[in-house]
């Protein structure tokens, strides 16, 4: 077991886990939306920040991915990470400004408007890429993929073209931290595939 300190709890985290998964064992609360137990942890989002420190010196961690060590010292709520946190969610607001889970998480923090351009309002997707993964890594589908880049970034099948490899199986509907998913499910899926039982012709 390795031994370290969260908010000055000891703790004892298994080889191989990581920060956040220590935490969460212990019921301590750090916020995400990218992160799933099902799947691989992406760093999206970067909410999951916590902040790593050592004497006098310190530095700003992503903790869905950082793994545990012998005798560091973890904050999940200092006023280092809560501005780093802010200034995550300010982003977010820009980049979905339209989903609910978000503006939640932001006035938590104080942040009830965004200083960044705001392309479109109405939309609700913040590409964790939570879908993606769950479709490749769980389904063994792959029928979802991110396209463009930048500001054209976006959600879409392989080649923006609707697939029959898609199972509307929903798992990506599941997943989806912002509920974005369900207004872009049909533009996913081609044609269910016909499964002829025996005997069929």
């Amino acid at each position: 077991m390795i031994k370290f300190t969260i908010n000055d709890q000891v703790v004892e985290a298994q080889p191989g886990w990581t920060v956040l998964e220590t935490a969460r064992h212990y019921g301590l609360h750090i916020p995400t939306l990218c992160y799933h137990e099902a799947v691989s942890p992406s760093g999206a989002c970067r909410l999951c920040v916590v902040e790593l420190r050592d004497g006098d010196w310190s530095k700003v961690v992503i903790s869905c991915m950082y793994p545990v060590a012998e005798g560091i010292n973890i904050y999940t709520d200092s006023p280092k990470v809560q501005n780093v946190r802010r200034w995550i969610l300010e982003m977010l607001l820009a980049q979905c400004p339209a989903a609910k889970e978000v503006r939640d998480l932001a006035a938590q923090y104080g942040v009830t408007k965004t200083r960044f351009k705001i392309n479109d309002p109405n939309e609700d997707c913040m590409l964790c890429g939570l879908c993606v993964r769950v479709c490749e890594e769980v389904v063994g589908a792959k029928a979802i993929s991110t396209v463009g880049r930048g500001a054209h970034k976006q959600v879409a099948p392989p080649y923006m073209q609707p697939t029959d490899d898609c199972v509307a199986c929903g798992s990506c509907l599941t997943i989806c931290p912002t509920g974005a998913m369900a207004r872009r499910f049909d533009m996913l899926r081609g044609k269910p595939k016909v499964i002829l039982g025996a005997g069929s012709k």
